[in-house]
């Protein structure tokens, strides 16, 4: 639990990122005006979630689809996201990040290679057809990770198998961004 409030770190602006062309989009915006935004989604707060913000914080909203990411000094990003396709794909509650790989391999787990006997076993790193395209967080959840896409129609979509899905020069921030050990949750 939290002993004081000295220990928890001040808001600072939340930055809010969108793709338009090739560049990041939305300039950095106060977390209150993204709250009042009410035509968008809204945001949550990670003492909601999380006794303490250790190493830093993901927490992937599945139903407004985006992934809020904040650091150990409390600065808050926000992210656009692809999500699981269905409830049944899509695995719920506390994780943490276990590895991180650059140009990490691909492999389909055992219910895809079931319902895809076609696929590939494995599609190397930096193949351009590889789904995990550049950077990829390993969550403790065996099958799950946080990565790019190499289909950037899917981010805001349900499309993946598990997954949760961002554009590739974010995924590339928020590995940079997030040491092993960063707590995760998905909701």
């Amino acid at each position: 639990m939290r002993s004081s409030k000295d220990e928890i770190p001040k808001y600072r602006e939340a930055q809010v990122f969108g793709r338009s062309g090739g560049n990041l989009a939305a300039p950095a915006v106060s977390a209150q005006a993204v709250t009042r935004n009410l035509a968008g989604f809204g945001t949550h707060d990670w003492r909601d979630h999380f006794d303490g913000i250790g190493k830093g914080i993901l927490l992937s909203d599945t139903v407004s689809r985006v992934l809020q990411h904040w650091t150990p000094d409390g600065e808050m990003r926000i992210y656009p996201t692809s999500v699981p396709l269905s409830d049944d794909l899509t695995r719920r509650g506390y994780t943490e990040v276990i590895e991180k790989r650059e140009n990490p391999n691909w492999s389909p787990t055992p219910s895809m290679r079931e319902r895809n006997p076609e696929w590939p076993l494995t599609i190397p790193g930096g193949d351009p057809n590889n789904p995990l395209r550049l950077r990829a967080l390993y969550l403790s959840w065996t099958y799950y990770r946080i990565h790019g896409t190499a289909d950037t129609r899917k981010i805001g979509c349900k499309s993946s198998n598990g997954c949760i899905g961002l554009y590739n020069e974010q995924i590339e921030e928020v590995y940079s961004r997030s040491p092993v050990g960063t707590q995760v949750k998905l909701i």
